[in-house]
Parts: structure tokens; sequence; C-alpha cells
């Protein structure tokens, strides 16, 4: 354990550290308010944390001794631009300043009765005893708004030079009260570096299992938050090995142990780790290269001393769409993270012979998750060996140029057949059916390949009935369509979808 060498009350370093600069009048104003008034106001929690640390902080925090009733009255005075209730229940006023929000809370005291992770809070009488209802010692430090002075009763400044998580008092009464702590000490240690204190370890090992009362909103919330860490891999390790993700997704712990040899040096999970580390610091792209692979251990076969993963990533797809959609993400989300999945080998396959047909059609295949894709699949390189790390992103450099200069040259993403399903069936006479979509599909290929221009109708009735002419003499699942006019000799056949549908 760090010893608590300083003492409970600390000087602010105004030399150390970084502050709210803009907001520190309007602080010191409703600090004055309330003392005028005969009421004490901290700022308290993750705002003190990340100024000790002179990192930017989301929050600002306060915590006095007045009810919300008394709040709403004081902070009219100091002009906000916005009051609101974040949980008057709980205490909470909301504040808007300059576009920021200050979230005021009267003292707590939190007691949660067994079996039920909904605190029965009560407004507490001091400062000392809303800091020791708090996580971890980090966290449970306050800052007089008029002294600067710091309080901190339970070591936590210590903790941050030692690089400490460790829960306030008795961990294992700390994570009974509120399981989701198990995952925010994962969270803290990915977003700060930090390791985790010998006691309070043990406590989270010891209580893993907690985490399945907790709702799986407030668990993905955590997931977000690592994921968009400074060190995301550090934290999904950190949640395997402490025994967490088995209560969230245990899809992930599966992924340890299989080998991708011999094309691979890692297993699975290094290699899914590999490429969470290397992927940009956004939401969608992260939650894809931590599921890109989900389906491995499932799909795995060996033939003639190969690995082989056929069809991983339509697997992987579904897969993800079952375990984001049990965290209760968005579905438009979750399309997203499955679209990205499904295509991931796309983007690592393509080489100079390619056609500007064949990235026109990936480029449509797409749509809006390219950059997302191509960033997928740069992330997807780990090798130890530079000259193919080096190969594959001059790959995708080359990639990415040819997207962007047929972009510029033409919209891909309207581009379409000729003649629509209307045109179709007043050519054959026939109703709708499969057979519009092939044909639709065939002079959509030809256009995208640069074969047809998308305003020749003549040509691509000419086409369209050569290609029916072909489809007859092959068979086909619909009723043969028979034009009214005959025409021109059939091409080879192509498509450019292989999605049943009708107009």
């Amino acid at each position: 354990m760090t010893k608590q060498s300083s003492p409970d009350v600390l000087s602010w370093p105004t030399s150390s550290t970084s502050r709210d600069e803009s907001l520190e009048p309007v602080l010191a104003r409703l600090a004055a308010t309330f003392a005028a008034a005969g009421h004490q106001l901290y700022l308290v929690g993750g705002v003190v944390r990340d100024q000790l640390l002179g990192r930017p902080s989301p929050d600002l925090d306060l915590t006095t001794d007045a009810v919300p009733a008394d709040v709403r009255r004081l902070t009219s005075d100091t002009r906000p631009d916005a009051v609101y209730d974040v949980g008057e229940k709980f205490g909470t006023i909301g504040l808007v300043f300059e576009g920021r929000t200050v979230e005021i809370t009267t003292f707590r005291s939190e007691v949660y009765e067994r079996g039920s992770r909904k605190p029965q809070v009560q407004y507490g009488v001091s400062l000392a005893e809303d800091l020791a209802r708090r996580d971890f010692t980090i966290n449970a430090m306050a800052r007089d708004l008029r002294t600067g002075e710091i309080v901190d009763p339970f070591g936590g400044r210590d903790d941050l030079h030692a690089g400490l998580i460790r829960a306030v008092g008795v961990p294992y009464e700390r994570f009974v009260e509120d399981p989701l702590r198990l995952l925010r000490a994962a969270r803290f240690a990915a977003q700060l570096g930090f390791g985790l204190h010998h006691e309070t370890l043990p406590a989270i090992r010891a209580q893993a299992r907690l985490l399945k009362t907790i709702s799986r909103e407030r668990a993905a919330d955590e997931l977000n938050k690592i994921l968009l860490s400074p060190r995301p891999a550090f934290g999904i390790r950190l949640a395997v090995t402490l025994g967490l993700m088995r209560y969230i997704i245990p899809e992930i712990i599966t992924l340890s142990g299989v080998s991708q040899r011999p094309m691979h040096h890692k297993d699975v999970f290094e290699h899914t780790l590999g490429v969470l580390k290397n992927a940009p610091p956004d939401l969608l792209v992260r939650w894809a290269s931590l599921l890109h692979d989900i389906a491995k251990p499932q799909t795995k076969s060996v033939h003639d001393g190969q690995v082989h993963f056929f069809g991983h990533e339509e697997v992987g797809a579904r897969m993800s769409m079952r375990i984001l959609s049990g965290l209760r993400y968005d579905q438009s989300f979750v399309r997203r993270v499955a679209k990205l999945i499904r295509m991931h080998l796309r983007v690592n396959s393509y080489s100079s012979e390619w056609t500007d047909g064949a990235i026109r059609r990936l480029v449509r295949e797409a749509g809006d998750e390219l950059a997302p894709l191509i960033a997928l699949s740069r992330a997807d390189v780990t090798s130890y060996r530079e000259e193919r790390v080096r190969a594959a992103a001059m790959r995708a450099d080359e990639f990415e140029r040819r997207c962007e200069k047929l972009l510029a040259e033409e919209d891909i993403a309207r581009m379409q057949s000729p003649l629509d399903g209307h045109d179709l069936m007043a050519l054959f006479g026939q109703g709708p059916g499969r057979w519009i979509q092939e044909i639709k599909d065939y002079l959509l290929t030809l256009v995208l390949d640069g074969e047809l221009a998308q305003e020749d109708r003549e040509r691509a009735t000419a086409l369209a009935v050569a290609f029916a002419q072909e489809r007859d003499t092959k068979g086909a699942a619909d009723e043969p369509a028979h034009p009214r006019d005959e025409a021109a000799a059939p091409p080879a056949v192509k498509t450019a979808s292989g999605s049943p549908a009708e107009s």
C-alpha cells in the first residue's frame, strides 16, 4: 500500500497543473456567492484528479452542503446560460456557462440494500462523508474554490504520484455497492496508464461475477471509454485477466490460444490487441477492431498443414450484431460495425492489377464506411516483419489514392443501370421478379467497369436482350424473359451484386 505521507489538506499547486482559466472567474463567483450565504462549495472528483495530472477534464463537478432548492436560488445570481435538473432526486443541479456544463451536487451519503444496485441517496452533512462514498482514492479529492486547498482524506494524491488505482476504504465493500466500479478500474488504468493497488486487484478478481447485475448500457458506456482511451489494448487485456470480460463479451476470451500459424506469429487474441493498438481513436473503428476476428475460433480448420478461417468475416459480422445488440447499441451503429467486419479482408487483398471497375464496386459497397474500412485495414497489419508492414501500407496508400481519384471524377454511389425495373418490364412484357435485379446488376457492372455509359439506353437495351437470351439458354429460376425485339449477341455474364431483389 502507498504510504500516506501528505496531510488531509494540501495547497493547490498553481504552477504545475492545467487549470481551466476561462471558467475560473465563474467558479470564483459561485464560491463567493455560496460563502456569503454560509455554504461550502468544492470542486470534486475527476476534475481535481485531472488538474493535478495536468490533463484536460470534460467534467466540472462541484459539491456543497446546500440543498437543491438553495442551489437553484444561489446560482440564479451568477447568471448561467441555462439551468436544468441532472437528477434533482439525487441532489444534482446542472448549469451551463459559456458552453461548459457545471454540475452541483449536495453532499451525499449512499446506502445500498443487499441485492440492489440502486442506492438510497441521503443528503450528507460533511465533505468527508461525501468523499468516503466515492470509488477510488484518486477520485476522492476536493478543491476549496476560495482557498485553493485540496482536501485529500484517503491519500489520493500519493496514489496519483505512484500511478495506482486504489479503492476507497475496504475494496470489497466499494465493489458490492456498485459493481460497475470493477470495470471502471480497468477504464481508469487504460486512460491513465496506472496499475492496480495490491489490495484492490484481488478484490476485483474475487467479485467479477457481480458484473452480471449491471445493466448492459452501463457496461457498454465503460467499454466505450476503454476503447477510446490512449491504451485500449491494455484496458481490454486487463478486463480479460481480471475475469471481467467473461461477464460482458465472453467471446473475447475464446480468442486466446487460437493459433494462426504459419501465416501469423500471434494467436488471435494477441493479434486483436495489436489491431486495437494500431486503430485510430474512433469508436466505430475500435469496436470493429475488437470484433473483426471474433468468429475465428468457430471457423478454424486445418488442411494440408495450412490454417484456414473460411467465412470468418461473414460469421463474425453476424456475431458482432448479436454482441452489440445485447449491449443495447443503436442498430445503426451495430450495422456499421458489422459491415466493416464483413468487408475487413477486402482492402488488404488489393493489388495494382485491380481494374477501376473493381475499385468502383468496392467503393460503392463500402459507401459511407470507406474511410473507416481503410483505417481498419491499415490497423489489421500487425506483423513483426517491417518489410511486410511497409508493403501493406504501400498497398493501402495506392488503393486510397485510386479511390480518391475515381471519387473526384464521378459520383460512384449514384451510378446505376441505364434501365430501371419499369423499363425492363416494359421491354420484356413480364411482371416483377428476381430476373429484373439480375439484368440490372449486369448492366450496372458494365457501367462500373466503364464499358457502358449510364445514359446509353439504346445499347443497354441491346445488352439486356442478349443477356436475357443467354439466361434463357442456360435456364433460370424465374419464367424466361422474352423480349419484344431481339438484338445483339450475348456478352460474357458479369454481375455487380449477388443479392436477389425486385425493382
